[in-house]
């Protein structure tokens, strides 16, 4: 049997018209969206089909949108019997991947998730937190800049792949922090189109009304190991999920990290499930031989599907 682990991407992989030929295929899916606009209390399927772009694109809807295309798709590898030996998630996406190992209802998620959005959102005054994309430096090189940044708080968000790391923070941090990083031999710094200084400190007032929210949710033993984004290390117990998704708020998100240890697992495929590829090109940096799907409509499921029954 074929060893794949299942990826689910994170926010700003959304976009209008996300899922919408895999809902018109499957009666199932049909079922799912269904169930969600009721979970929700909102026409979730509507503005993922038809948007707009800019309500799409809000934390508290991109959330919720993008766990349900993802656990769509994964619903139906998980009727054609094609089970993972791990999930990971960027982000938002962990929330997807414990739904997959089943330590989350899909029904308890999207709440979860939208609150989650929302609580982000106002975590920092609109317009004064951002993030911004550290092309060709180590972590240890840009730790010594951000170490630098004098009366505003800059943290490191996302630890990417080689050569591909986030900083997040105040927006004048932000600025601060770019002059000297170009300075000190960075290729680029990209500014992200994000709408707060996300898995930074400045996120922690979201995370201590988080955990009330947290708290109504059942969270079972996961079935399957899902490698977590502030860990890098695989987790199963329920309390300890609980715990890192505390964390995942305002720690750093350890992709390249968690990627590396589950190449040491003998994988045959990594696999990316919902919307876009940000999660495969990351892969692809961390090591180009790696074998990759991207599973996002009809013919991309149907050929991981083929791949993953030949032989078997």
């Amino acid at each position: 049997m074929k060893r794949v682990v299942f990826m689910f991407p994170g926010q700003g992989s959304q976009a209008v018209g996300m899922g919408k030929e895999i809902y018109e295929q499957f009666s199932t899916v049909k079922e799912l969206y269904n169930k969600a606009n009721n979970a929700l209390g909102i026409d979730l399927k509507k503005l993922m089909f038809e948007g707009p772009k800019e309500t799409l694109t809000q934390t508290e809807n991109a959330q919720p949108a993008l766990l349900l295309s993802s656990i769509a798709i994964h619903s139906l590898l998980d009727a054609e019997n094609i089970q993972p030996v791990m999930t990971i998630g960027h982000s938002l996406g962990e929330y997807s991947a414990l739904v997959a190992a089943g330590a989350l209802s899909l029904e308890e998620a999207l709440p979860l998730v939208r609150t989650r959005g929302r609580l982000m959102e106002d975590a920092f005054p609109k317009g004064q937190g951002t993030m911004a994309a550290v092309l060709g430096m180590s972590e240890e090189d840009i730790q010594n800049v951000l170490d630098q940044v004098q009366d505003e708080i800059v943290d490191i968000a996302n630890l990417n792949c080689p050569g591909q790391i986030v900083i997040s923070g105040s927006r004048k941090g932000i600025e601060q922090a770019t002059e000297i990083l170009k300075e000190h031999g960075a290729k680029r710094v990209l500014p992200l189109n994000v709408s707060g200084p996300f898995h930074s400190r400045l996120m922690e007032p979201a995370n201590n009304q988080f955990a009330k929210y947290l708290d109504e949710v059942t969270i079972h033993d996961a079935s399957i190991p899902v490698v977590a984004n502030v860990t890098a290390e695989p987790v199963k117990n329920s309390n300890e999920i609980k715990e890192l998704l505390l964390k995942q708020l305002y720690s750093p998100v350890r992709f390249d990290q968690s990627i590396r240890n589950m190449m040491d697992e003998n994988i045959d495929a990594f696999v990316e499930i919902g919307t876009g590829k940000v999660l495969s090109g990351l892969v692809k940096k961390i090591n180009r031989k790696a074998q990759i799907f991207t599973v996002q409509d009809v013919a991309s499921l149907d050929e991981f599907v083929s791949w993953f029954k030949e032989d078997a």
